[in-house]
């Protein structure tokens, strides 16, 4: 068995070997070529994140990764599983050569052997996932009276809210910058936040309406997706869906008032634009944000991350 990197042509031996392995799997679904070419030609791709085991001139495995850290399992052809191993060990030696010192990866919970290889190889949970929805007719009712008006969020008010949320929010500040104001797929009109009396802001939220997005209730919860929008999923590959909700809160009772205003504010824009159903994301290591959506949202399901230290 030889190690190599992507080459022009391996789009349809991924997929074979893909739809050999995990077509046992719970919910699986076949990888198609056209899938596969559309990634390898984004202008972005790294051929050097796809690596191949090859066996007597064919490829019968392959794993990938990024330099976000996360890891892909290690995917084989029935009867040569036993390249996983050393195939995975590359991908790790690849992240340790890029400066990469934390992996993760995401996937089913009911895929149980993929979760039962990374438990092996040192990737415990280390936190999960969390879908929610809320259709606007269940929404609980605030006084406009008594709530603040939202504001526009700017760059500024960053530093200071992240901090109110330790561990949440990936990437530099620059990286979170950029992804809120620039981002391709929603404007900076999405964020908003609310403001103390000194107008500094108290707590913020992204909300990313998009009819052509996908409906909230016909997407699989259990699948590793990120939500885009989503605070703390920043710089990952998101999947694109309607009525996304994502507050940033400090973890006091204040905070979930706040929150609390904001949602109302995120409802009243999706009602104006015809929709009817809010959705949202967070991961369980953020208590106090769960806890606000266990109050007002309807569990959809979840995803673990597995994850250690290189």
């Amino acid at each position: 068995m030889t190690l190599r990197t992507f080459q022009a042509g391996d789009e349809a031996a991924q997929v074979a070997i893909y739809n050999a392995a995990a077509a046992h799997l719970p919910r699986f679904k076949p990888a198609s070529v056209d899938e596969v070419r559309r990634r390898v030609a984004a202008t972005d791709f790294d051929p050097a994140t796809r690596l191949f085991a090859v066996a007597d001139g064919e490829p019968v495995g392959y794993a990938t990764f990024s330099d976000s850290g996360r890891v892909g399992y290690p995917w084989c052809r029935p009867g040569f599983e036993a390249h996983a191993g050393p195939l995975f060990d590359a991908v790790l030696a690849a992240l340790r050569g890029r400066g990469v010192r934390t992996a993760w990866a995401a996937y089913r919970t009911d895929w149980k052997p993929v979760g039962d290889f990374f438990a092996a190889r040192g990737f415990p949970v280390a936190r999960r996932m969390l879908n929610f929805a809320l259709d606007l007719v269940e929404m609980p009712t605030v006084s406009n009276a008594a709530r603040p008006a939202a504001t526009a969020l700017e760059p500024g008010d960053l530093p200071a809210l992240v901090a109110a949320c330790p561990g949440l929010v990936r990437g530099t500040a620059a990286e979170l910058e950029g992804h809120l104001f620039r981002n391709p797929y929603f404007g900076p009109e999405s964020a908003f936040a609310v403001r103390d009396r000194d107008g500094a802001a108290a707590a913020a939220a992204v909300l990313v309406v998009n009819p052509a997005y996908a409906d909230p209730k016909a997407v699989d919860a259990q699948m590793p997706c990120f939500r885009l929008g989503a605070w703390g999923t920043e710089g990952l590959t998101h999947k694109r869906i309607n009525g996304v909700f994502s507050v940033l809160a400090p973890a006091n009772p204040n905070g979930q008032r706040l929150a609390l205003d904001l949602l109302a504010v995120a409802a009243e824009r999706v009602e104006a634009a015809d929709g009817s159903t809010l959705a949202a994301q967070v991961a369980d290591d953020q208590p106090h944000l769960v806890r606000f959506y266990q109050s007002y949202f309807r569990a959809q399901g979840s995803f673990p991350i597995y994850q250690r230290t290189l």
